[in-house]
């Protein structure tokens, strides 16, 4: 069955706003001489729930935080570094080869609709994507198949029509459970994280090509 479709994870995918959030609260840790577990918070990437650093940093320094000021102050200093960032190497690149191809494209993602589409409006790149499937229209998010699901009933596609871009062991849990190839991009936050096998796993979609992002089928 030939290639129909491409769907992307969004976060730390098609955008890096996992570095940002991971560097931000690591610097908050080292405020309390602390020290955040990579490990511990790559459970948390990709999904929702799995991991709390406000819980998790408590408990290391033993009392409560000031959460409402530390809150606001973490998120204006998130959203300035991703502002600041572009979208990863190659990946609107192959958007456009695989519109010209006559592909459809769709996210599937575990943040809500009005974060993706915020961001890949701003990008200029919202318009490329035939279908959205975000946070809020499912049940149970990744490491849950319901997104990626909900993704090729959107665009009218089978499994084994589509190949889905992830940068999570989270989302490549999904994907597989979904029995969709699975390409795996891990960025500077998951690049040491376990992945589950059977996920191709290539460093950078910069000068990959749509045919080779085919071959993997």
């Amino acid at each position: 069955m030939s290639l129909k479709a491409l769907i992307f994870d969004f976060d730390g995918t098609i955008l890096d706003t996992e570095t940002p959030e991971f560097t931000v609260w690591q610097e908050l840790y080292k405020r309390y001489n602390q020290e955040l577990d990579p490990a511990d918070w790559g459970k948390g990437i990709g999904t929702w729930g799995a991991f709390d650093p406000w819980q998790d940093l408590e408990q290391k320094v033993g009392t409560a935080l000031p959460r409402e000021i530390l809150e606001l102050e973490h998120r204006t200093e998130v959203l300035k570094r991703i502002a600041a960032s572009d979208l990863l190497p190659g990946t609107k690149a192959l958007m456009l080869e695989s519109k010209a191809a006559g592909l459809k494209l769709a996210i599937a993602s575990s943040s809500s609709f009005d974060w993706v589409s915020d961001w890949t409006a701003k990008h200029g790149i919202l318009e490329y994507f035939d279908a959205l499937a975000t946070r809020y229209e499912v049940e149970h998010v990744k490491p849950d198949p319901a997104l990626f699901l909900l993704a090729l009933q959107k665009l009218q596609l089978e499994p084994a029509e589509a190949i889905i871009l992830e940068d999570s062991p989270n989302g490549c849990k999904a994907a597989l459970a979904a029995g969709v190839t699975c390409i795996a991009i891990p960025n500077n936050v998951t690049k040491n994280l376990e992945f589950p096998k059977g996920v191709h796993k290539i460093a950078t979609l910069a000068g990959v090509s749509l045919q080779q992002i085919a071959e993997k089928m």
